[in-house]
């Protein structure tokens, strides 16, 4: 073997232990960023049926609180409860076209929007209001709104909170299971307030 082969065979063992080495270095790394990297890919791609079917009733949640709250501008006297109808509107709009947005991925059908179109929507869904709920509110006016207002909405939004705590237990999408736990922590907060607002705090 000349001299000129013997330096090529071991430049080529040499790059060959180098990438065995890389691999089992990969391979062999501590079993928390194994897991955790799992876990990401998981939850990324990875659903199931809680997390379709929290998806489509929360959908259907939030367009009746946005419904709900859209009349607050025309009907309530209080700043307060018009502050409030305009934050809750903020921040369930943007959530209604994320979750559409994942049952579309994952070839699930969003609910139609039934708001406003007389249908009774409140099923068997946690805090959902009959449509004889909805047709005393919109009736309502003033100091007589806002109390209405403020009392629909605590029951409303205790059912949403109900519905996250289902979905943190059972869902596999990390995403979707994230915006569980905002609902939590978001509406809890607001739960809250309107109690104050109530005089029940």
């Amino acid at each position: 073997m000349t001299a000129q082969r013997r330096s090529v065979r071991r430049t080529v063992l040499v790059v060959t232990a180098a990438v065995a080495a890389l691999t089992l270095t990969a391979c062999g790394s501590d079993d928390g960023n194994t897991k955790a990297g799992a876990g990401s890919t998981a939850g990324s791609g990875g659903h199931n049926a809680a997390d379709v079917s929290f998806s489509q009733e929360m959908i259907q949640h939030h367009r009746q609180a946005v419904q709900m709250a859209g009349l607050a501008a025309g009907h309530a006297s209080s700043a307060q409860v018009k502050s409030l109808a305009s934050t809750i509107e903020g921040a369930q709009e943007p959530e209604i076209r994320t979750m559409s947005g994942w049952l579309t991925s994952w070839g699930e059908q969003v609910p139609q929007d039934m708001s406003g179109m007389g249908h009774d929507m409140s099923s068997s869904t946690p805090g959902m209001m009959s449509a004889a709920d909805m047709g005393k509110l919109e009736k309502a006016s003033g100091a007589a709104f806002d109390t209405l207002f403020l009392t629909m909405m605590v029951d409303h939004h205790k059912g949403a909170v109900s519905m996250a705590r289902s979905e943190k237990a059972d869902g596999a999408y990390d995403p979707a299971v994230e915006l569980a736990s905002d609902v939590i922590t978001t509406q809890s907060a607001e739960i809250k307030q309107m109690d104050t607002m109530l005089g029940k705090n």
